[in-house]
């Protein structure tokens, strides 16, 4: 009964939060509060938004608030100076924080002609919010936050008609995120779960093998936020790597990318036993609901996660007449850090033809996987899939849609941290973390 109040409490918050929101910014003469807010003849129903008009306004201005780093630092500062007690939501390090956040800003710009789409991500980033603690009330305390960062680095060339702008911007963003946790308060926000096997495959990479304490709903192509209790607050994106199973155990593919981080505690110091938190499911890379197209898979070191969970249930849902090829890169042959299962697949699935790909010294004649991939044939009638880092992302995309592929049918999960070989002004990035 107690849960069942403080969700009616929740919601009940969060509700009036989102009519507020929804609400315009300022009109010319209206009077607002230190922190922004409409105090007069700005209150009202909310009309319609323009976001192609305010994406003009704020890129225009630009360069009164970028680079981005640095009003994000003001912000976090005056974010914990009024309110300390939400340090303690934080990780101790703040510096992936802070690219997140940066990714979000520029993903964010560069979509606001696009209202549907962008509601739509930050619906779901909503919902996974949840896991982090994330009230409504926090959302407000977020724009001062913002508000008071952007009019101390601009200083006296900040104007009131870009600072509206990025409010109202903020606010549908926020309105969205608030319709996410709302629509998913009768699920968990977070899963518990327990390490079942930990194998190491090599020096620097990990197969985990978990269950969950309830059961947890995803399709075979989509990715999980961990979390390790030996870096709280700390989460970080990993791909699904089967299909669903009849243990119910769901596994992860591990590659430690540096000291300190959660990926080397989950590759050095997890083991058997050892408990583990999951956020919800995200991440759009899975089969069509009728595959009636041939498939191709580009897969690159842990990019074979999603690549063999989606060929598992590829193996089930086919439909006759159909095939899939999979490009699998690799810096040398042991890289290939899974390939009994690769070749346990290839055996037993007729329709499948396997391309490993080796890119080091003595490797493949085709050099690069996305330079096999474009060599190896013409893919305008297939499906395609692609995962692994992000430049090796970004370039089999940029390859598979100069040679005619149509953008819906080539799909990915969000890419941060590269650039695109001709990247829109703002870049080519979403803000939702890359599975490692």
């Amino acid at each position: 009964m107690t849960e069942d109040y403080h969700s009616l409490l929740a919601r009940r918050e969060a509700m009036r939060l989102r009519d507020r929101l929804l609400a315009p910014a300022p009109r010319a003469g209206a009077t607002t509060s230190p922190s922004g807010r409409a105090t007069g003849s700005a209150a009202g129903q909310a009309g319609a938004w323009d976001g192609a008009a305010d994406q003009e306004l704020i890129v225009r201005n630009l360069d009164l608030v970028t680079p981005f780093g640095e009003v994000i630092t003001l912000l976090y500062e005056a974010m914990f100076e009024r309110h300390p007690y939400l340090r303690k939501l934080f990780p101790d390090s703040m510096e992936f924080q802070r690219t997140h956040l940066e990714h979000a800003f520029r993903y964010t710009i560069e979509n606001l002609h696009r209202s549907e789409q962008l509601a739509a991500f930050f619906t779901r980033l909503g919902r996974d919010h949840r896991k982090l603690g994330v009230r409504p009330v926090h959302y407000q305390v977020f724009e001062d936050a913002l508000t008071e960062a952007l009019r101390r680095y601009a200083g006296e060339r900040w104007r009131d008609d870009v600072e509206q702008a990025w409010l109202r911007m903020l606010r549908f963003v926020v309105a969205a995120m608030v319709n996410g946790a709302d629509g998913a308060l009768a699920e968990p926000a977070s899963w518990g779960c327990t390490v079942t096997r930990h194998e190491r495959r090599r020096p620097d990479l990990a197969v985990l093998r978990v269950r969950t304490f309830e059961p947890y709903p995803y399709r075979p192509g989509q990715y999980a936020t961990l979390q390790s209790p030996l870096l709280p607050h700390a989460w970080r994106p990993y791909s699904l790597a089967r299909a669903s199973a009849p243990d119910g155990e769901l596994e992860f593919h591990i590659r430690r990318t540096g000291p300190g981080g959660l990926s080397d505690a989950l590759v050095t110091r997890t083991g058997v036993g050892d408990s583990l938190r999951l956020g919800p499911v995200k991440g759009t890379m899975t089969l069509d609901e009728d595959p009636t197209r041939e498939v191709l898979i580009v897969a690159g070191g842990t990019g074979w996660a999603p690549a063999r969970a989606l060929l598992e249930e590829l193996a089930v849902r086919r439909r006759p007449g159909t095939g899939a090829y999979v490009f699998v890169g690799a810096r040398t042959a042991d890289d290939l850090y899974d390939a009994p299962a690769l070749a346990r697949l290839e055996n037993r699935c007729p329709w499948l033809r396997v391309v490993p790909v080796t890119e080091g010294p003595g490797g493949s004649e085709d050099g690069s996987v996305v330079e096999a991939v474009a060599r190896y044939g013409d893919w305008t009638d297939c499906t395609a899939y692609v995962s692994g880092p992000p430049a090796m992302v970004i370039a089999a995309v940029y390859r598979l849609t100069v040679a005619g592929v149509p953008a819906d049918r080539i799909h990915h999960d969000p890419v941060v941290g590269a650039v695109a070989p001709s990247p829109p002004p703002l870049g080519w990035h979403t803000p939702d973390g890359f599975p490692a």
